[in-house]
């Protein structure tokens, strides 16, 4: 007996067909991307290379599969940008912080480089002033700048306690060359790669430390007293003074024998000083209802009236000069010293006189202020790095040239930073709160790379090439964004 083709029976059949084509396209969807999805990357980690096998779609998803552990300042490149394609070569350099010298100034600096004489390289790419770097190797034995070489190309010129040698093979590390040479370095020694008309140069310098005694005068200040048993306008020294003598206790440190810096770590009196007194005779006494003409009574008078110090305790009244007379009474004063052709000092202005006479009045003085000593020098120096406009331009041309951000890129960031905050570290947008050399919005942005963010154009110019980077790729990328929309 034939089968009935019912339409329950049809449309069972026609879901069946329907269910066998979505499970086939799914398997041909998913074969298909399996096979598109799976890349082979070359991935190369300070100079180790090996191939790999991945289904990630980024750079980032890459590195955290291989296990490979990024810090903030190291730098990561690819040959496909931040997405990951199939045959990419991905590179990663683990960056080290060294110090670097500009003009003087000590400066933390991260970096790449594999010879001190490529770091010193870097600088020359975008500056025409790199003779003026200085690569510092803080302790040649430790592990990590121990291990960076001196000059991969070269020999190198060991200059150490005043001679002059050749090291012939410039691959080595530092502290290698200096054992060859016989040179025994003290906890505190310095040693410094720079380079001078091509020329590669291992320098030592000796750090040594001594103390300092300095005798240091004080000196004595001035007292002005009020004697009534003295004529008016008569004035005599009642003590002379004397000057004072301290001693001061520096600890000093020299650098090659020239003394570089100091600390002061100890002051004692060993004399006091004394001040010179001055006894002053008190002014005529008139009668305030009939003021005199010429005399500058009358203003001393009418001073009197309003002053509560023009009592019968006689006492002067105060003078922010450190005279016994009023600011008023300075006129009445000073007529009275002429007129008794006294040579006294005009600390010795008479003050305003008193109109109730006692029997001993008590004489009063007002001190002359004591000036301050010199201030000590400097005894530290700031951690922070507030760089001239020159100076950063300079740090930042050698940390670019790291990217391979030479040549027009290093022209269009340093146009970049001039329209965004003229290279100056403290710039500070007062509407957006954009801050520093990047413009940082907000500021504490950059504190990714350093809580001196604030304060270090260091940390500030690490922080913007990292971010144009990771956002344009590159500073000239960066510069057209400017020139479209204003910013960056």
């Amino acid at each position: 007996m034939a089968r009935r083709w019912t339409p329950q029976r049809l449309i069972i059949l026609r879901r069946v067909r329907v269910a066998i084509c979505v499970v086939a396209l799914v398997l041909t969807s998913a074969m298909t991307f399996v096979f598109t999805a799976r890349k082979t990357v070359a991935l190369t980690v300070n100079g180790s290379t090996r191939t790999v096998q991945t289904y990630a779609m980024s750079v980032q998803r890459l590195l955290q599969e291989q296990h490979v552990d990024l810090k903030t300042h190291d730098f990561v490149d690819s040959t496909s940008g931040n997405s990951l394609n199939d045959h990419a070569v991905v590179t990663v350099r683990s960056a080290y912080q060294t110090t670097i010298t500009i003009n003087g100034k000590q400066v933390p600096f991260w970096t790449v480089a594999t010879s001190a004489n490529q770091l010193i390289g870097f600088f020359k790419e975008n500056d025409q002033q790199a003779a003026k770097i200085t690569v510092d190797i803080g302790n040649v034995y430790n592990q990590l700048t121990g291990g960076l070489v001196i000059n991969k190309d070269g020999p190198v010129t060991v200059i150490a306690d005043g001679k002059t040698s050749i090291a012939p093979n410039g691959r080595l590390t530092a502290a290698s060359i200096l054992d060859s040479k016989g040179i025994t370095l003290g906890k505190d020694d310095r040693v410094g790669v720079e380079e001078d008309g091509g020329t590669t140069i291992l320098r030592v310098r000796r750090v040594t430390h001594g103390q300092q005694t300095r005798m240091v005068s004080i000196p004595f200040g001035t007292q002005t007293i009020t004697d009534s048993s003295l004529q008016p306008g008569q004035t005599v020294i009642r003590q002379q003074g004397t000057t004072g003598q301290r001693r001061e206790v520096y600890d000093v440190t020299y650098v090659d024998g020239t003394a570089e810096s100091e600390t002061l770590v100890s002051k004692t009196t060993t004399r006091l000083s004394l001040d010179n007194i001055i006894a002053v005779g008190p002014a005529k006494a008139t009668d305030s209802s009939s003021p005199s003409v010429g005399t500058g009574s009358g203003a001393s008078g009418q001073q009197d009236k309003k002053s509560p110090q023009g009592s019968s305790s006689g006492s002067p009244s105060s003078s922010p000069s450190g005279s016994s007379s009023s600011s008023s009474s300075s006129t009445a004063g000073q007529s009275q010293s002429e007129s008794s052709g006294s040579s006294a000092p005009t600390e010795a202005t008479p003050s305003t006189p008193t109109h109730t006479q006692t029997a001993a009045p008590t004489p009063t003085s007002t001190p002359t202020p004591t000036p301050a000593p010199a201030p000590a020098p400097a005894q530290t120096q700031s951690t922070y790095w507030h760089a001239s406009v020159a100076d950063a331009q300079t740090y930042a041309a050698g940390a670019a040239a790291q990217y391979g951000w030479t040549g027009q890129n290093w022209t269009d960031l340093v146009s970049l930073w001039n329209r965004e905050s003229s290279w100056s570290w403290s710039a500070e947008n007062s509407s957006s709160g954009a801050y520093g050399i990047p413009q940082s919005f907000p500021g504490n942005k950059m504190a990714q790379f350093g809580s001196d963010w604030r304060d270090n154009a260091a940390t500030q110019i690490q922080w913007g090439l990292s971010y144009i980077k990771q956002t344009y790729g590159s500073p000239s990328a960066a510069w057209a964004n400017s020139n479209r929309y204003g910013w960056y």
